[in-house]
Formats: C-alpha cells, sequence, structure tokens
C-alpha cells in the first residue's frame, strides 16, 4: 500500500505552518524514536507542548479528517501526531520502521504512516523518503501541501539533506481494518464505484455499495 495524496493542505494552510513552526521551540529528534532507530536518526522536531504544536496540530487534524480519499485508504480510528520535523545540511534517518505501538504511554497500533511535505521541493537538495517494496525501493519528495500515506510495517529512511531545510508533519494512524490487504480492497472497490457512478443503473450501483459495506461491516474494528 502506497498512496499519495496531492493537495492535502493549500497554499495558505501550508504558509501559516511555515510561519508558526520557522521559529518553533525545537528539539532533539531522537526523543520520539525507537530503540533501534535513536541510533540512526538525526533531525529535529518540535516540542509537542510548543505553541506552535499546538496551534497547527488541530488544524492539520482537521483537514485530514474530512479528506475523502485519506480516509478510503487509512480508515482512521486513532491518529498520533502530527510531530512536525526538521532536517537541516548533514541531518538523516536511516533505515527503520516504525514502532508497532505509538504514544507515551502507548496508546494506538501503528497500522499506517504518513508524511506531509512542508517544504517546496526546489528549496532543498537530498530528502528523499525511500520506501523499501518487494519490487525496490521508492523515492518520495511531493510538492508543499501533498502526502505519502504507506503500511508501518515499510521500512523507509531519509536521505541526507545536502542544501536548504526539509520541513514535514509525520503521522501514525491506528486503522479501523487492521490487516493491509483487505485495506487495499476496499481502496480499489470505493474507487471502483466512484468511477462507475453516472455510468451503470441504480441497482447496480446499490449492489456495489452494499457489497462495500458489507465488507466494512465484516473487517471493521472500532
Amino acid at each position: 500500500m502506497l498512496l499519495i495524496i496531492p493537495n492535502v493542505l493549500s497554499k495558505e494552510q501550508v504558509e501559516l505552518v511555515l510561519r508558526e513552526i520557522g521559529d518553533g521551540a525545537y528539539e532533539d529528534g531522537r526523543v520520539s524514536a525507537g530503540d533501534l532507530a535513536r541510533d540512526v536518526k538525526k533531525n529535529l522536531q518540535v516540542k509537542r507542548d510548543a505553541a506552535a504544536a499546538q496551534k497547527c496540530a488541530p488544524m492539520i487534524l482537521d483537514v485530514l479528517r474530512r479528506n475523502s480519499v485519506f480516509f478510503s485508504i487509512a480508515f482512521p480510528h486513532k491518529i498520533n501526531g502530527p510531530i512536525f520535523n526538521r532536517y537541516d545540511v548533514g541531518m538523516t534517518y536511516g533505515l527503520h520502521v516504525d514502532n508497532a505501538l505509538m504514544g507515551e504511554p502507548a496508546s494506538i497500533r501503528s497500522d499506517v504512516s504518513a508524511t506531509l511535505f512542508l517544504s517546496a521541493p526546489e528549496t532543498y537538495d537530498g530528502g528523499e523518503l525511500i520506501l523499501s517494496e518487494h519490487q525496490g525501493e521508492r523515492r518520495i519528495k511531493l510538492p508543499q501541501g501533498s502526502m505519502v500515506v504507506y503500511a508501518s510495517t515499510n521500512a523507509h529512511r531519509v536521505e541526507p539533506v545536502t542544501r536548504g531545510t526539509r520541513l514535514a508533519a509525520i503521522f501514525w494512524i491506528q486503522s479501523m481494518i487492521r490487516e493491509e490487504a483487505k485495506r487495499d480492497v476496499l481502496f480499489d472497490l470505493n474507487h471502483v464505484i466512484t468511477a462507475l457512478h453516472g455510468k451503470i443503473g441504480h441497482a447496480e450501483n446499490m449492489a456495489l455499495s452494499s457489497v462495500y459495506h458489507n465488507l466494512l461491516r465484516m473487517w471493521a474494528e472500532t
């Protein structure tokens, strides 16, 4: 599972977040890493109790809750984050897998991870998010306000930044649909239903919709 969602935040919303976190209270990013990841993590993050985080996090979470594409791929039950991270020149995050349990104390299971890009890609070099998949590696560097969503079981890393500053917000989601394969089936089926809307009869639309919701009833955990 890997999906890029463009324009999650508007230009104005991105500019608001950048203004707030630009002078935010940063700390060593290793404070939020697991034991193994801590050894390969070199970045900064805005303190969760900082004014910038307290102002921007609720706005972004509200936007995500109203994003139908995000819901259709992640089926969010609980969200941990956002954490606003910063990579200056020389900073990186080596290959790692996200912790299965997140929060302090642990309060959610990480099924889905997401990175929301805040810096314009032309303002920094390096800093690509590298996702390891069965068919090889995917290099992700997105426009401002766009997000990549992927299974938390994927090993991944952030390439060293060689120019400028990379700012992003990261999230972990406990999904109502625990298994990745089932989330993929529901996402694909929902895509088909949407694509066929207005092209087939009402009875056929109802039949497809019934299948989707019956699968959702069988698989969802709330």
